[in-house]
């Protein structure tokens, strides 16, 4: 195993936006031999958005091929490489979910350099490949040391060999009447208010967000909760994919606070409300705990994780469903949901791999667009 790689990579597109593609190149820093190349359409999209993309390629190679060794990524794109870097602000928002998948790619360290179109010449090969219906896919070094065979992608699941992730993009719903009011809003047992236009609003421009990686989206994963399955549906409409339904992401059921607001339960209930806040496993009459909630939602992730492993997945849920995907993520004590903030219609990065550790990449994050937009910076 190589202790030090380099990625090539490009991407372009004929017309901009335009039929696009990208091509990834994997050497060994010491040798110089190809480990493994990618390059693949992406169907109609930017020449930045394939320049990105063909990071993203890139980076997925170092990580399958050439695990823990560190990474040099070499691109004739000044964009690209000066945003990576940190010496540029990305401005544009459908940049944004792009440098933030690949910032959670590469590893620590990962330096970047721009050179000239001319020493980028295999990886632009590439691009051009995929584009006339050439070739496709990842390939991998064949038996003959002078030839490169095209193979199918390695699988990405949960398997020793591949070590890719599986990325959750969790999506919280837009408002409701009941989120503007601060009310207690639980699951499919609750009045279950739809989105206000003001939430869908809100979705929508989220969706608009993450429409640049709508390529790389296996499925949009919905609660079945109305909130949500309304945001899934604008969701899945943008992303151009089906919207599939998972009972565990359900928010948690508040019983008989559900629709009044901390105040009224706080003043009507007192008793009960102190000992919910003071023990994970105490309930709302009629309502669940935080540890029954997140024993459903654990279960839900892991079937998400058999039916979706190493692709991206669009969740879109509730306050304490994603909270609690994120302490899982982190290795956080569930307590520690009570000390997240998360708004409506943001956007949080989970990512869970085959040796059972996790990553949280990205927090609460909001589009423009969204009236409670804040910097997310270099996502």
């Amino acid at each position: 195993m190589p202790a030090s790689v380099i990625v090539e990579a490009d991407g372009g597109s004929r017309g901009n936006p335009g039929p696009a593609a990208y091509g990834a190149v994997l050497r060994d820093a010491a040798t110089g031999t190809v480990l493994a190349e990618d390059g693949s359409t992406l169907g109609v999209a930017t020449n930045n958005v394939a320049e990105y993309s063909g990071l993203i390629a890139g980076l997925r190679l170092a990580q399958e091929f050439a695990p823990g060794a560190t990474v040099e990524v070499r691109m004739d794109s000044k964009l690209v490489v000066e945003q990576m870097s940190g010496n540029w602000k990305i401005k544009h928002p459908s940049m944004k979910p792009l440098a933030a998948e690949a910032a959670g790619l590469a590893p620590s360290g990962t330096s970047y350099t721009w050179i000239p179109r001319e020493r980028n010449a295999d990886a632009d090969r590439l691009v051009n490949d995929a584009l006339d219906g050439v070739a496709s896919g990842v390939r991998v070094p064949g038996d003959s040391d002078s030839a490169v065979e095209e193979v199918e992608k390695p699988s990405r699941g949960w398997s020793a060999s591949t070590g890719a992730p599986t990325t959750l993009v969790l999506v919280r719903h837009g408002v409701t009447a009941h989120t503007v009011d601060k009310r207690f809003s639980g699951g499919l047992a609750s009045s279950n208010p739809g989105l206000s236009d003001e939430g869908r609003a809100q979705v929508r421009a989220t969706a608009d967000w993450l429409a640049p990686i709508a390529e790389r989206v296996g499925a949009v994963v919905a609660s079945p909760v109305r909130r949500t399955a309304e945001s899934a549906a604008i969701v899945g409409d943008v992303l151009g994919r089906p919207v599939v339904e998972e009972h565990g992401f359900a928010e948690m059921e508040f019983g008989h606070w559900d629709g009044l607001t901390f105040g009224e339960v706080a003043e009507r209930h007192r008793a009960e409300m102190d000992a919910w806040l003071g023990s994970l496993d105490v309930a709302p009459t009629g309502g669940e705990s935080f540890r029954t909630v997140e024993e459903r939602v654990l279960a839900g992730l892991e079937r998400v994780l058999a039916s979706y492993a190493g692709r991206t997945v669009v969740v879109v849920s509730h306050v304490t469903p994603i909270k609690t995907l994120v302490a899982r993520a982190v290795g956080a004590p569930l307590s520690s949901v009570f000390s997240m903030e998360l708004s409506p219609a943001s956007v949080t990065v989970v990512a869970f791999y085959p040796d059972g550790k996790s990553s949280l990449r990205l927090y609460n994050a909001l589009p423009p667009g969204n009236d409670a937009f804040v910097d997310a910076g270099r996502w």
